[in-house]
C-alpha cells in the first residue's frame, strides 16, 4: 500500500484525508492518505524521515509552504515563481519535486465555479504567506487590475509585493499599513489568506462597517465553514461569500493528478467533503 499525507501544524482540522481516501477507493488504488503533524523546528528531520520510510507524496500546509522548499531536490516552474509549495511528489529514487496547486485550484473555483469575472478588478488580500503568494500570483496572471496586500509582518508583505511587481507589470501592486485599509478603497474581492478564523477565539480583524454589498469575500479557511469574517460579510449583504472548501477541492484534485498521473474523480472528492461537512 502506498502512503500519501499532509504535513503541517496543526493538521487535525484538515479534511484532506477524507477527500483523497475517497478518490483512492473510487479508482481502486491501493493507497492511504494520512495526517502528519510536525512541530516547529522538526520539519527537516520529519520530512526526510517520512521520505525514507517510503511515503510517496505530500501536501504541505501552514506553516511550512515556504520552508519546505529548502529540503526539496527540484521545483516546478509555478512553485518557483510563487515561492511556496503545497504539493510534493516523491520519485522512485527518493528525489523530491515541489509543486503549487493552491493557486490554480483557487483560480479554478473562483472563475469557473463561482463565475467571478477577474478582469481589471480591485483585489485586497490579508496575508503574505504561502497561500497568499499562490493566490496573488494567479490573480495577477489572470487579469486582476490591482492587488493590495497587508500582513502583520511588513517585510514579508514587501517581499511578496516586490516579487509580484517584478513578474506582472500589468497589475498594480500596493501595500497598506493596516487591515482596515484593505477595504477603504472599496475593492471588488477581499481574500483572507491567513489562518485567522480557524479558532473559536479568533476575532474579526476588519471593521465590518467597511464591508459593502458589491464586495465578494473569499476566506481560505474552510474549517469552521463559517468564520467571523464570513458571518459579518453575510450580515452586511456582500454579493458573494465563500469559504476555502472550493479551493481545497480543486487544489486537492490537481495534487492527486501530480502524484498518480491520472484524472482525479472530482465529483467523488466533492461528495466526500460535503458528507464530512454535514457531520461537522
Amino acid at each position: 500500500m502506498k502512503i500519501y499525507g499532509l504535513i503541517g501544524f496543526p493538521v487535525k482540522h484538515s479534511y484532506s484525508a477524507v477527500m483523497h481516501n475517497a478518490a483512492f477507493k473510487e479508482l481502486g488504488v491501493d493507497a492511504r492518505y494520512e495526517l502528519f503533524e510536525v512541530k516547529p523546528g522538526e520539519l527537516e528531520a520529519r520530512f526526510k524521515g517520512l521520505v525514507g520510510q517510503g511515503v510517496c507524496g505530500f501536501n504541505i500546509t501552514v506553516p511550512y509552504k515556504e520552508e519546505i522548499i529548502n529540503f526539496l531536490d527540484e521545483l516546478d516552474r509555478e512553485a518557483h515563481l510563487i515561492g511556496a509549495v503545497n504539493t510534493v511528489k516523491v520519485n522512485e529514487d527518493k528525489t523530491t519535486k515541489g509543486f503549487n496547486t493552491d493557486g490554480p485550484g483557487f483560480i479554478t473555483h473562483l472563475t469557473r465555479i463561482v463565475g467571478f469575472n477577474l478582469q481589471g478588478k480591485k483585489v485586497s488580500i490579508l496575508g503574505a504567506g504561502g497561500a497568499a503568494r499562490a493566490v496573488s500570483t494567479q490573480l495577477a496572471k489572470n487579469g486582476a487590475g490591482s492587488i493590495a496586500l497587508f500582513d502583520m509582518d511588513r517585510d514579508k508583505a514587501k517581499g511578496l509585493a516586490a516579487k509580484l511587481e517584478a513578474n506582472f507589470s500589468n497589475c498594480d501592486i500596493g501595500l497598506v499599513s493596516e487591515a482596515d485599509a484593505l477595504l477603504q478603497d472599496k475593492p471588488d474581492l477581499l481574500i483572507n489568506a491567513t489562518p485567522v478564523g480557524m479558532y473559536k477565539e479568533d476575532r474579526l480583524v476588519f471593521n465590518p462597517e467597511y464591508l459593502h454589498p458589491k464586495l465578494v469575500v473569499y476566506d481560505l479557511v474552510y474549517n469552521p465553514a463559517q468564520t467571523p469574517l464570513l458571518r459579518e460579510a453575510k450580515r452586511k449583504g456582500c454579493s458573494g461569500v465563500f469559504n476555502g472548501l472550493g479551493m481545497l477541492l480543486y487544489q486537492g484534485a490537481l495534487a492527486f493528478k501530480v502524484w498518480l498521473d491520472v484524472e482525479p474523480p472530482v465529483a467523488v472528492m466533492e461528495q466526500a467533503l460535503r458528507e464530512v461537512l454535514v457531520k461537522a
